[in-house]
């Protein structure tokens, strides 16, 4: 009988290995997929795709024992060769070709031209041939740095003392309300999908003090715009203990300084191929709602209709502001009306028309919404008396601040929307893996 013990190392090596070790002049094997042919005559080049990026071979007629015309585009292959250091090439090495062994082939042609340095196509066809595009370095690039956004959040808060959940994403009440949910059956009973995990991580600050969530969540508005999705990504977390919503935004602030970090350190061939400058978030500006209000439309001399939100143009001159005033692509908006925050949020002592509540905007786009929540049960009814609202299918969540809640806060950050602005596109889409919109189902 036998038994398995683990990972075994095998003879195939990969891009880091040889980056990081003394391989010139030995041989190897690699396996990766054939993304581009160069036939130069006496010479051809043979650049094998792989996870880590791109990897030049050399196909010599009079040394390689195999023929170049047997191999085409899309083969996945294992290749064996000699290393030789080439800084022309990339990652600095290139394969001297001996041997070529197809391990599958394609069945028909590419629908698009993946091993063009950028698709010149819509961003539609993109998204129709989402699992081949992505197979151009430049479009998989912008999932590698939204990997290590993820990433940042999961081990900041980690180091934050923070446990990991995951709530789920059926239920019968939705956090936020309002109309914009979808709705199903589950087993004869009326569900939606939730909104957000709200409900969830605060009935777990009572248990761990700080969880956080990475998971979607869903959004049913009938909106199209390139700023919106209907299924989308949320980093959230929810903290106890604190002393005002101010630890709230001192926290997700330690969140981008040590995520801009880690991808500086960690993925800088991304950040190169998509030609991106990090931006600095040494300190973080914050204004409250009422008084960026007045600064913008004085200095702008635009007057905004809405006077309890911020409308995507105000959100983008704020943007502008802080920018040519601080030179800060980021701020905090603090003090939200609270006829636009939810029933949970906790209203100002010293005005209660105001939330201790804000967004993040990043570039002149809100990428996070957070606060300090209301965490007395007897205060907490009496706001969703003062709304008319019912607390039929609510009564697990009213049940936690019955035994006691500590004062606790959160937010919640748009994955794809801090992606989207870290990369310096224009719409969401770009900067998610398999878009859900009100024309988008499928792939």
């Amino acid at each position: 009988m036998d038994f398995l013990t683990g990972v075994q190392k095998k003879e195939i090596v990969e891009i880091d290995e040889i980056v990081g070790g003394a391989f010139e002049g030995k041989n190897v094997k690699m396996r990766g997929a054939i993304h581009t042919i160069r036939d130069m005559g006496d010479v051809a080049f043979v650049v094998l795709r792989k996870a880590q990026g791109l990897v030049q071979c050399v196909y010599e007629p009079d040394k390689s024992r195999f023929d170049i015309r047997d191999l085409k585009e899309a083969d996945t292959v294992e290749v064996d060769g000699t290393v030789k250091m080439e800084d022309r090439a990339p990652n600095g090495f290139e394969l001297r070709l001996d041997t070529v062994t197809v391990l599958s082939e394609p069945a028909e042609a590419m629908p698009l031209q993946i091993n063009k340095w950028k698709l010149n196509t819509s961003l539609e066809a993109k998204l129709n041939n989402r699992a081949v595009a992505l197979r151009n370095p430049r479009e998989r690039a912008v999932f590698r740095i939204q990997e290590g956004i993820t990433r940042g959040f999961r081990d900041f808060l980690y180091s934050q003392g923070f446990t990991e959940i995951h709530t789920p994403k059926l239920g019968a009440k939705s956090a936020e309300g309002g109309a914009n949910l979808f709705k199903l059956e589950y087993f004869h009973t009326p569900a939606i999908l939730q909104q957000s995990p709200q409900f969830y991580k605060q009935m777990m600050v009572g248990v761990f003090d700080r969880v956080f969530e990475t998971a979607p969540v869903f959004r049913a508005e009938k909106h199209n715009t390139k700023r919106h999705l209907n299924e989308y990504t949320s980093l959230d977390f929810e903290m106890g203990y604190i002393d005002g919503f101010e630890d709230i935004m001192a926290m997700e602030t330690g969140f981008l300084q040590y995520t801009m970090k880690l991808l500086q350190e960690s993925y800088g061939k991304e950040l190169e191929l998509l030609k991106i400058e990090l931006p600095n978030v040494e300190r973080i500006p914050r204004v409250r709602f009422d008084e960026v209000k007045q600064r913008v439309a004085e200095k702008y001399n635009r007057q905004f209709r809405n006077p309890f939100d911020l409308e995507p143009e105000e959100e983008l001159l704020i943007g502008q502001y802080f920018k040519e005033e601080y030179d800060s692509d980021f701020v905090f908006v603090t003090h939200y009306p609270s006829k636009k925050r939810p029933f949970y949020a906790m209203d100002d002592p010293a005005d209660e028309t105001y939330t201790l509540s804000f967004d993040l905007l990043f570039k002149g786009l809100e990428i996070t919404t957070g606060g300090q929540r209301i965490h007395d049960y007897h205060e907490l009814m009496e706001k969703i008396e003062k709304r008319g609202m019912e607390t039929e299918g609510m009564e697990h969540y009213l049940s936690a601040f019955k035994h006691g809640m500590p004062p606790h806060g959160g937010l919640g950050i748009g994955l794809e929307r801090l992606t989207m602005q870290l990369i310096g596109e224009d719409n969401v889409r770009e900067a998610t893996l398999f878009p859900r919109d009100l024309s988008r189902l499928e792939p």
